[in-house]
């Protein structure tokens, strides 16, 4: 994760857009990549949306990674930390031994 969030921030300091990042944007443009995702995934089933579109799905999972990156150093937010922690709360929330009754 370190190496990816490094190219991503060098790849926005070299053009020099940090200065027009701000929390609220970025959240946005995640939210906006979000849904060019899905539209990827309207109308279809999943299997025939990954067989035409695979590429241009894995291009806007990137964009989302990127946005989320940029805005977790806005924010001063250490991504692998926290995901560690929601890992541990959600299984708190949902114990494995429970998880096949959940699902049914």
């Amino acid at each position: 994760m370190k190496k990816i969030q490094q190219k991503v921030l060098a790849f926005r300091d070299e053009r020099g857009w940090k200065k027009y990042h701000n929390e609220k944007d970025l959240a946005i443009s995640i939210s906006l990549e979000a849904n060019e995702l899905l539209e990827n995934f309207q109308w279809r089933t999943s299997e025939t949306a990954i067989a035409e579109s695979k590429q241009n799905i894995k291009e806007e999972m990137a964009d989302i990674l990127i946005y989320l990156v940029q805005l977790a150093d806005k924010m001063q937010v250490n991504l692998e930390e926290e995901v560690s922690k929601k890992l541990v709360k959600n299984a708190e929330a949902y114990p494995v031994n429970r998880s096949e009754e959940k699902a049914e």
